[in-house]
């Protein structure tokens, strides 16, 4: 099967007055029609950065230096920007992470609804358009009245459904969610997740969704992409990141994670993220990795795929280390893995 998003060797640069920020580091991915991929990390990692470069949304003083998104054949870098906002939307859609901030107060829905499929057919008939716009608030769960109301009208979770409903508009082949429920509560985050995964199978379009999240990532995605310092750290299926991650800080993401064997216990990860400006040499997490070698102070380990098919970079499994050498020292620490997050992914409807 060919991918219908390939993410190849992505470089995004921010330059400021205290110097040159790597953003993305050449970061690649791949990911099929029908897949939904969980992007995670900590603030800073590099995760928004990556859904706006994909969109060709970077402003300065950020800047795409290198690398190729193509999305169903369709290589969006060599685009140019008239043919670009023609992309956006048919081809590949962004929620945003805040709908509260993201409508124009002073606009309709159904205005703002008509005014982005204008931009890409404007010889469609106003009844065309506008009945294409009912089916997209209906497929959200919204009723046809929500087309004549004011964002203010609207409940936070109800702002957030017709984001994913202007998203679907044009039946995209992607969608990036970038942490679609952040400012919602538990309840109306579950319904906004689910309204994402059924129009997701509706439109049997690709899925990456960005968040903090772990337990929801457990329950609506089939795979995780873990981020540190504008490079993936692991990419592999959900069951396996929650039951045995690889990377020593994907690891302590999933220990940081609240346990029902050890109520009252919250383990953080010491030390903080690195600046973008002053990045470690080697790999980035060395400072904070309990498991760090020689090797790691001066050599970069790539991104390598195990025998199992998961993409890891560390040096555990790339410099001399086998894998079940490192999975020795991985069964040291099991018994503070969240095993109870398994329980989620077994449950899933």
């Amino acid at each position: 099967m060919k991918p219908v998003l390939q993410v190849l060797n992505l470089l995004v640069t921010y330059y400021t007055d205290a110097g040159r920020a790597k953003a993305l580091d050449d970061v690649s991915l791949t990911l099929n029609a029908g897949e939904k991929l969980g992007l995670v990390g900590e603030s800073g990692s590099g995760k928004s950065t990556m859904a706006l470069a994909m969109m060709r949304m970077i402003k300065p003083p950020g800047r795409i230096e290198g690398g190729q998104v193509i999305v169903d054949g369709t290589e969006l870098t060599k685009l140019s920007d008239e043919e670009m906002l023609k992309a956006r939307l048919s081809k590949i859609a962004y929620i945003p992470q805040g709908a509260m901030n993201s409508l124009n107060p002073v606009l309709r829905i159904g205005r703002q609804m008509v005014d982005a499929i204008k931009a890409h057919d404007d010889e469609a008939s106003r009844r065309t358009i506008e009945e294409r716009c009912m089916e997209a608030l209906e497929s959200v769960d919204l009723k046809r009245s929500v087309f004549k109301m004011y964002p203010h009208e609207l409940s936070g979770g109800m702002k957030q459904r017709v984001c994913i409903a202007i998203g679907i508009l044009l039946n995209p082949k992607v969608i990036i969610a970038d942490e679609p429920t952040s400012a919602l509560d538990v309840v109306t985050q579950r319904q906004v997740m689910e309204t994402i995964d059924r129009v997701q199978e509706q439109l049997g379009a690709a899925v990456i969704l960005i968040g903090h999240d772990m337990g929801l990532m457990a329950q609506f995605v089939d795979k995780v992409a873990v981020m540190y310092a504008g490079r993936l750290a692991e990419v592999s299926i959900v069951r396996d990141m929650f039951t045995d991650p690889k990377h020593p800080y994907a690891q302590a993401l999933i220990r940081s994670l609240p346990s029902l064997e050890n109520k009252g216990v919250f383990q953080g990860i010491p030390g903080l993220a690195p600046s973008l400006l002053r990045i470690p040499s080697g790999c980035a997490f060395h400072p904070r990795c309990p498991y760090r070698m020689d090797v790691c102070t001066t050599v970069r380990p790539e991104l390598e795929t195990l025998s199992n098919g998961r993409q890891v970079a560390c040096h555990l499994y790339t410099e001399g280390l086998t894998d079940a050498g490192a999975n020795g020292i991985q069964e040291r620490h099991q018994s503070v893995y969240a095993r109870p997050a398994v329980k989620d992914i077994d449950n899933r409807t």
